[in-house]
Protein backbone atom coordinates (compact mmCIF):
# COMPACT_ATOMS: atom_id res chain seq x y z
CA UNK A 1 0.00 0.00 0.00
CA UNK A 2 1.12 3.41 -1.04
CA UNK A 3 1.98 6.30 1.55
CA UNK A 4 -1.57 7.58 1.10
CA UNK A 5 -2.70 4.98 3.66
CA UNK A 6 -5.98 3.12 1.97
CA UNK A 7 -6.34 5.68 -0.47
CA UNK A 8 -3.95 4.55 -3.03
CA UNK A 9 -4.00 1.28 -5.25
CA UNK A 10 -2.49 -2.08 -3.65
CA UNK A 11 1.02 -2.65 -4.94
CA UNK A 12 0.33 -6.43 -5.33
CA UNK A 13 2.88 -9.09 -7.16
CA UNK A 14 2.49 -10.08 -10.61
CA UNK A 15 -0.36 -12.98 -11.40
CA UNK A 16 -2.32 -12.56 -8.30
CA UNK A 17 -6.31 -12.31 -8.58
CA UNK A 18 -7.54 -8.48 -8.74
CA UNK A 19 -10.70 -9.13 -7.86
CA UNK A 20 -13.70 -11.50 -6.65
CA UNK A 21 -14.29 -12.25 -10.35
CA UNK A 22 -10.54 -14.03 -10.28
CA UNK A 23 -9.43 -12.30 -12.93
CA UNK A 24 -5.58 -11.84 -13.27
CA UNK A 25 -3.40 -9.53 -12.85
CA UNK A 26 -1.01 -8.92 -16.17
CA UNK A 27 -0.42 -5.17 -15.69
CA UNK A 28 3.60 -5.48 -16.79
CA UNK A 29 2.72 -7.86 -20.13
CA UNK A 30 -0.82 -6.35 -20.63
CA UNK A 31 -1.15 -4.26 -23.85
CA UNK A 32 -2.01 -1.36 -23.21
CA UNK A 33 -5.70 -0.69 -23.39
CA UNK A 34 -7.98 0.63 -20.91
CA UNK A 35 -8.30 -2.20 -18.25
CA UNK A 36 -4.15 -2.69 -17.74
CA UNK A 37 -4.56 1.09 -16.68
CA UNK A 38 -6.04 0.04 -13.51
CA UNK A 39 -3.99 -3.04 -12.58
CA UNK A 40 -0.64 -1.13 -11.80
CA UNK A 41 1.57 -0.55 -10.37
CA UNK A 42 2.76 -4.19 -10.02
CA UNK A 43 5.91 -5.97 -8.60
CA UNK A 44 8.32 -6.49 -11.13
CA UNK A 45 7.59 -10.22 -12.10
CA UNK A 46 11.78 -10.80 -12.24
CA UNK A 47 12.47 -8.26 -8.92
CA UNK A 48 10.46 -8.00 -6.53
CA UNK A 49 11.97 -4.81 -4.86
CA UNK A 50 11.08 -3.38 -8.53
CA UNK A 51 7.70 -1.60 -8.74
CA UNK A 52 5.97 -0.74 -12.50
CA UNK A 53 3.57 1.83 -12.75
CA UNK A 54 2.45 2.03 -16.62
CA UNK A 55 -0.99 3.55 -18.31
CA UNK A 56 -2.81 2.61 -20.84
CA UNK A 57 -0.62 4.18 -23.82
CA UNK A 58 0.49 1.83 -26.47
CA UNK A 59 3.96 3.17 -26.93
CA UNK A 60 4.76 2.11 -23.51
CA UNK A 61 3.97 -1.72 -24.54
CA UNK A 62 5.82 -1.55 -28.19
CA UNK A 63 8.65 0.26 -26.97
CA UNK A 64 9.24 -1.77 -24.17
CA UNK A 65 8.87 0.61 -20.90
CA UNK A 66 7.42 1.88 -17.72
CA UNK A 67 6.26 5.16 -17.48
CA UNK A 68 7.76 5.31 -14.10
CA UNK A 69 9.47 2.54 -12.37
CA UNK A 70 10.28 2.38 -8.32
CA UNK A 71 13.45 0.44 -7.38
CA UNK A 72 14.08 0.44 -3.65
CA UNK A 73 13.92 4.00 -2.70
CA UNK A 74 14.76 5.38 -6.22
CA UNK A 75 11.65 6.20 -8.32
CA UNK A 76 12.00 7.82 -11.58
CA UNK A 77 9.41 8.99 -14.04
CA UNK A 78 10.05 8.93 -17.66
CA UNK A 79 9.47 12.03 -20.23
CA UNK A 80 6.00 12.78 -19.48
CA UNK A 81 3.99 15.09 -21.51
CA UNK A 82 0.62 16.89 -21.57
CA UNK A 83 -1.50 14.49 -22.84
CA UNK A 84 -4.93 14.21 -22.09
CA UNK A 85 -7.31 11.08 -21.29
CA UNK A 86 -8.28 10.70 -25.11
CA UNK A 87 -4.51 10.22 -26.02
CA UNK A 88 -4.38 13.56 -27.78
CA UNK A 89 -1.93 17.00 -26.45
CA UNK A 90 -4.05 18.64 -24.47
CA UNK A 91 -3.58 22.22 -25.88
CA UNK A 92 -1.30 24.12 -28.21
CA UNK A 93 -0.22 26.66 -25.08
CA UNK A 94 2.84 25.57 -23.66
CA UNK A 95 1.78 26.50 -20.04
CA UNK A 96 -1.26 24.17 -20.86
CA UNK A 97 0.60 21.54 -21.79
CA UNK A 98 3.20 22.07 -18.49
CA UNK A 99 0.83 21.52 -16.18
CA UNK A 100 -1.04 18.81 -17.48
CA UNK A 101 2.18 16.95 -17.81
CA UNK A 102 2.81 17.71 -14.01
CA UNK A 103 -0.73 16.04 -13.47
CA UNK A 104 0.21 13.49 -15.26
CA UNK A 105 3.75 13.16 -13.68
CA UNK A 106 2.48 13.69 -10.03
CA UNK A 107 0.12 11.11 -10.55
CA UNK A 108 2.55 8.19 -11.74
CA UNK A 109 4.46 9.06 -8.15
CA UNK A 110 1.58 8.89 -6.06
CA UNK A 111 0.84 5.91 -7.50
CA UNK A 112 4.46 4.21 -6.55
CA UNK A 113 4.02 6.04 -2.82
CA UNK A 114 5.47 9.37 -3.18
CA UNK A 115 4.38 13.32 -3.71
CA UNK A 116 6.10 16.26 -5.30
CA UNK A 117 7.77 17.17 -2.32
CA UNK A 118 10.13 13.67 -2.55
CA UNK A 119 11.56 14.56 -5.90
CA UNK A 120 14.83 15.59 -5.79
CA UNK A 121 15.42 16.63 -10.18
CA UNK A 122 13.78 17.32 -12.65
CA UNK A 123 14.42 17.42 -16.38
CA UNK A 124 12.67 19.41 -18.86
CA UNK A 125 12.16 19.53 -22.28
CA UNK A 126 10.93 22.13 -24.44
CA UNK A 127 10.59 22.41 -28.30
CA UNK A 128 11.40 26.19 -28.76
CA UNK A 129 13.68 28.31 -26.36
CA UNK A 130 11.07 31.23 -26.31
CA UNK A 131 8.66 28.74 -24.14
CA UNK A 132 11.24 29.10 -21.52
CA UNK A 133 9.82 31.62 -19.02
CA UNK A 134 6.60 30.04 -19.18
CA UNK A 135 7.60 26.65 -18.49
CA UNK A 136 10.16 28.36 -15.73
CA UNK A 137 6.91 30.13 -14.36
CA UNK A 138 4.69 26.56 -14.14
CA UNK A 139 8.11 24.65 -12.83
CA UNK A 140 8.14 27.18 -9.60
CA UNK A 141 4.93 27.39 -8.90
CA UNK A 142 4.70 23.87 -8.45
CA UNK A 143 8.72 22.92 -7.01
CA UNK A 144 9.26 26.69 -5.45
CA UNK A 145 9.26 25.45 -1.86
CA UNK A 146 10.78 21.67 -2.97
CA UNK A 147 13.58 23.15 -4.68
CA UNK A 148 14.91 20.33 -6.78
CA UNK A 149 17.37 20.17 -9.25
CA UNK A 150 16.69 21.01 -12.67
CA UNK A 151 18.02 20.75 -15.98
CA UNK A 152 15.96 22.51 -19.07
CA UNK A 153 17.08 20.95 -22.71
CA UNK A 154 15.81 22.00 -25.88
CA UNK A 155 14.57 19.50 -28.03
CA UNK A 156 12.98 18.81 -31.24
CA UNK A 157 9.36 16.54 -30.20
CA UNK A 158 8.58 13.13 -32.90
CA UNK A 159 5.30 15.06 -32.49
CA UNK A 160 5.74 18.04 -33.63
CA UNK A 161 2.10 19.14 -31.20
CA UNK A 162 4.24 18.77 -28.04
CA UNK A 163 5.54 21.24 -26.63
CA UNK A 164 6.88 20.68 -22.99
CA UNK A 165 7.96 17.34 -21.37
CA UNK A 166 9.05 16.77 -17.67
CA UNK A 167 10.70 13.81 -16.12
CA UNK A 168 12.04 13.57 -12.90
CA UNK A 169 13.43 11.03 -9.90
CA UNK A 170 12.68 10.97 -6.81
CA UNK A 171 13.33 9.52 -3.37
CA UNK A 172 10.77 7.58 -1.79
CA UNK A 173 9.85 8.77 1.69
CA UNK A 174 12.64 11.41 1.23
CA UNK A 175 9.86 14.12 2.49
CA UNK A 176 9.35 12.40 5.91
CA UNK A 177 13.13 12.60 6.38
CA UNK A 178 13.52 15.19 9.60
CA UNK A 179 15.72 18.27 8.55
CA UNK A 180 19.24 17.88 10.87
Amino acid sequence: MGRRGGQGRHLRPQGESRGPDGRRDEGVRGRGDQEDAQLVPTVDPNNPKRFLYTTQTRGEFQFGFSRAVRHGPVVRVAGTAGIGPDGEVVSDDVIEQMRAAIVRMKGALEDLGCTLGDVIMTRVYVQNPADLTNVAVVHGEVFRDIRPAMTIVKVDFIDPKILVEIECEAVYGGADEKKP
